[in-house]
């Protein structure tokens, strides 16, 4: 590996791939194979950064790498100083909705949030409170006064105008007075020390406030973020973030299978079509400083009865899936298809994960050039090994070797790999047997 791992980074990526996951923190240390696409990744995260925003597609099969391309994503932005949210598109998180499910699904955006200093999710109450005390110390420099002043009920107009002069400078509207609003009721909550204030604040920014009856007693903000304007504040967001500081906003769908198994095709048409209007804005950048990912499967692309290839104006824009098979390299595309790993790219990833493995169970299990050859041969010669083998399966399956090498030592690492894949153990050789003789007539 080019950077050894720590002992946190390396409990993190065991831990979460023994629960089939993909890690969230240490990813760098698995990253093979993916070369091209990470450069077209950091050439689109500079493009943000100068006011651009854009959209791409992340295509494979169950297992291909497509929930660990977006949490590099995640991983490389969260360096750049981008606020990043990464969510997983469910029956009750979806794109459109009547019945509040859209709004669960920003609510779900807005409680991911990471940033670079925080990176733990809920980072929403960090970058607000990080703001205002950029502000208060500017007002303070600007206007001669001391902070302790400016954080006072008499002197508080003072930021809040300050915070309602940046949200009203957007380029999309949408919500963003009601957001400078929220965010003002924030900073009263914090010159006040009321912290049911700055609560109800978070609730409304988090889209948790479902009337505008409560939002107006409560806030005195006349609307609330809902089915139908989610996406409005998103783009609202996304400028704010780059307003204050951060190179942008990227938020990753994954499992964007679950738009293709919605059962109603009018309810799939609905997302679908609201999912051509977000390409559409991120594409002609009129949504400013946003960069977002789908994690998708062929079909949910493809798939001209159920995917969003049956939303016509939508298949328009993402192409055809023959182009997914070239063997022409083109990252330059916005429906990237994850080709699979090639042997010596998964013999890294599993030398890489052998020596993981090691520093968090602090042992020190070698396997050679020739055990991993054994172990990828036997996996090859399975049926279906040309469908079906994927890093996934590859790594849950190596995961298992290592455990019963550590938990059975006094086993030979060839006859643990032929038990697993239910071959006869190796022979003992002839000098073995000898040796053994004599032991015994001694």
């Amino acid at each position: 590996m080019k950077n050894r791992v720590n002992p946190k980074e390396a409990d993190n990526i065991i831990k979460a791939l023994e629960g089939g996951i993909v890690p969230r923190k240490g990813i760098q240390h698995l990253l093979v194979g993916r070369n091209e696409e990470v450069q077209e990744v950091i050439s689109i995260l500079d493009s943000i950064n100068n006011g651009e925003s854009d959209i791409r597609f992340w295509v494979g099969d169950f297992g291909s790498g497509k929930s660990f391309m977006l949490r590099t994503i995640e991983s490389i932005a969260v360096q750049k100083n981008f606020v990043v949210s990464t969510v997983d598109l469910t029956p009750t998180r979806r794109f459109y909705a009547s019945d509040g499910k859209a709004r669960a699904l920003y609510s779900e955006i807005i409680d991911n949030i990471i940033v670079q200093t925080f990176q733990d999710g809920n980072a929403i109450n960090t970058i607000l409170e990080e703001w205002i005390n950029r502000i208060i110390m500017d007002i303070s420099k600007r206007e001669n006064m001391s902070m302790n002043e400016l954080l006072t009920i008499e002197n508080k107009e003072l930021v809040e105008n300050e915070i309602l002069n940046v949200t009203s400078s957007f380029n999309s509207v949408g919500l963003s007075y009601e957001l400078g609003q929220a965010i003002a009721k924030y900073y009263e909550g914090v010159v006040e020390n009321n912290r049911v204030l700055r609560l109800k604040a978070l609730r409304w920014i988090r889209g948790d406030i479902n009337t505008k009856t409560e939002a107006k007693r409560e806030l005195g903000i006349e609307r609330i973020v809902n089915d139908d304007n989610w996406y409005d504040a998103i783009k609202n967001l996304a400028e704010l973030f780059s307003d204050i500081g951060y190179s942008g906003f990227v938020i990753n769908f994954d499992e964007a299978v679950n738009l293709y198994k919605l059962p109603l095709a009018r309810t799939r048409e609905r997302n679908y079509e609201r999912i051509l209007n977000i390409f559409n804005e991120c594409k002609s950048n009129t949504a400013r400083g946003l960069f977002i990912n789908f994690g998708a499967t062929r079909k949910t692309v493809f798939d001209e009865n159920r995917g969003m290839s049956s939303y016509g104006a939508l298949k328009g824009r993402l192409g055809t899936e023959d182009s997914m098979d070239s063997k022409l390299l083109n990252t330059n595309r916005t429906v990237l298809p994850l080709k699979p790993l090639s042997v010596e790219e998964i013999y890294t990833l599993l030398e890489n994960l052998n020596n993981i493995y090691n520093v968090h169970y602090k042992e020190n299990i070698s396997m050679t050039t020739e055990h991993i050859k054994m172990y990828m041969e036997e996996q090859l010669n399975r049926p279906g090994a040309a469908e079906f083998l994927t890093p996934r399966a590859v790594i849950k399956d190596y995961l298992e070797i290592l455990d019963l090498i550590r938990q059975n030592p006094d086993e030979s690492i060839e006859n643990i790999m032929c038990e697993k894949f239910g071959r006869q153990p190796m022979p003992v050789t002839k000098d073995e047997d000898n040796k053994d003789d004599e032991i015994e007539v001694l």
